[in-house]
């Protein structure tokens, strides 16, 4: 069985024991083309499953003929199905890359949301949204994408993953007006067909700079070069790498589920808002123009304050900062209710541009806690086994939401508990301790379990570098380097 090796080692030498030589840095290090691939990506994938609901809900429900709830079923019903999705993907992520999983995941999304263009029945929206939309979507969404991020950044882990997920804000920046004015023009049906087009447009090209890790391709992590490493730079990458939790280590540790509790009441929030914000402002007299702008107004902050938050992550404990984040997003949804019902603009901008800056820390502060805390050698078997029950928390809240909706008649008393909840996330993560490990984890040792543990299963490794790596190892063009090996795709 071949073993993985440290990456301040996976140069030295090939599978035969002879010298391999020393991967000089790059031009241009690969990890920075997957971090714009990210951004794609989740600008896609957000976008078309979440950040656009708000401009179909009151279009469709009133031409179908639906309760708020019964559109939302669909939302929840994805949850689920997000979560089933989920704990397989970051196993296949932790062995194979997030290549193929994200062309064939596009190509699901985008079939999907065309048959959506022809529904005309719930169960119909059920199948196509809940389920089928919501595979393609789990395929190349977050989970891939900021998987593969934290194996190739370590020390610049928090802007990398900052910069990648704006493509999570952009897509709320963008879609949500876009979609407006596609249905007031042409109608819901030709507006869904539109997004599966732009989709295979979009991540088709960006999935092919997908790569698992850095050490497949004799490159090291943060783009260090081989003589840095030897000087003792990668010292940060070695120790989150030897460091490293399996999954059956992870589900052992009460910070696993204190960090899925506390992102899990704040994305109760988050889904809620962005699906809720524009039926919310047109029920109470804004127009569906003014409406889907609050939307971007509180999106486009979420997107500048994304690299903000990762440069802060490398400098502070992240914990402390989602606890700002939360409490900024509860503070602001109080102050959206009174401006609101005052219908005082001035205060409903400043109050969306606040939940909006409070919303942007939650991905990749997320994302980073996750990496930082259980290191990245099985991260993706470990965020698959945490996802299902954060999916789970945050799946309930805008059914909730509309159900209240639908029995009260206003939104008021479901976004005062919606800051309740924020208030109780910021002061949960702040109880969050990071977790240690007695010994490292030895691949095939009695009772290890690795990226691949289910059922105590020994882990697969992942290879060592090829023989005679070169210097820049088949990372170029389209044909370069396959995810797991640096072999032709």
């Amino acid at each position: 069985m071949a073993v993985e090796r440290p990456p301040s080692h996976v140069s030295e030498r090939g599978e035969d024991g002879a010298a391999a030589p020393a991967a000089r840095r790059p031009r241009v290090y690969w990890g920075y083309y997957i971090v714009g691939a990210a951004l794609v990506t989740q600008f896609v994938s957000v976008g078309a499953q979440g950040s656009v609901s708000g401009a179909f809900f009151k279009p469709m429900s009133d031409d179908l003929g639906w309760t708020r709830a019964e559109f939302t079923y669909a939302q929840t019903i994805s949850r689920f199905m997000m979560s089933f999705v989920g704990f397989f993907i970051g196993v296949y992520v932790d062995r194979y890359g997030g290549r193929r999983l994200m062309m064939i995941g596009v190509t699901i999304l985008a079939a999907s949301v065309w048959a959506v263009s022809y529904i005309d029945t719930l169960w119909q929206w059920l199948l196509l949204k809940g389920l089928i939309f919501t595979l393609g979507s789990a395929l190349l969404g977050n989970l891939v994408v900021n998987v593969t991020i934290s194996k190739w950044f370590v020390e610049k882990r928090g802007r990398a993953i900052g910069f990648a997920s704006m493509g999570v804000s952009l897509a709320g920046v963008v879609t949500p007006p876009l979609a407006t004015w596609m249905i007031d023009e042409w109608g819901w049906r030709v507006a869904w067909q539109a997004i599966a087009v732009a989709a295979i447009l979009l991540v088709y090209p960006a999935s092919r700079f997908m790569r698992r890790q850095p050490e497949d391709h004799g490159l090291h992590p943060d783009g260090k070069s081989a003589d840095e490493i030897q000087r003792g730079g990668g010292q940060a990458a070695a120790r989150d790498f030897d460091n490293s939790f399996t999954r059956r280590e992870a589900l052992r540790t009460p910070a696993l589920y204190m960090i899925v509790l506390a992102f899990g009441l704040g994305s109760v929030g988050l889904g809620a808002m962005l699906l809720q914000t524009i039926p919310f402002l047109t029920d109470e007299g804004f127009s569906r123009g003014t409406a889907a702008l609050m939307s971007s107004v509180m999106s486009f902050p979420a997107l500048v304050s994304k690299p903000v938050w990762g440069f802060l992550m490398d400098k502070w404990e992240p914990k402390r900062l989602a606890a700002v984040g939360f409490s900024m997003s509860g503070v602001a949804i109080l102050v959206i209710l009174w401006a609101t019902k005052a219908h005082a603009m001035a205060p409903l901008v400043v109050g969306f541009l606040v939940m909006g800056w409070g919303f942007g820390g939650q991905i990749p502060l997320q994302e980073t806690i996750w990496a930082s805390y259980f290191g990245r050698r099985y991260l993706g078997a470990v965020r698959s086994a945490a996802m299902p029950f954060t999916l789970f928390l945050g799946a309930g809240g805008p059914l909730a939401v509309s159900f209240y909706f639908d029995v009260v008649g206003n939104y008021d008393g479901a976004f005062v508990v919606i800051a309740g909840l924020w208030a109780a996330a910021a002061a949960m993560v702040l109880m969050v301790r990071r977790p240690t490990r007695l010994a490292p984890a030895t691949p095939g040792a009695p009772g290890s379990s690795g990226a691949g543990d289910i059922a105590g299963t020994t882990p697969v490794a992942a290879p060592p570098a090829p023989v005679g790596t070169r210097a820049r190892p088949r990372l170029r063009g389209w044909r370069g380097g396959a995810e797991a090996g640096g072999g032709r795709p």
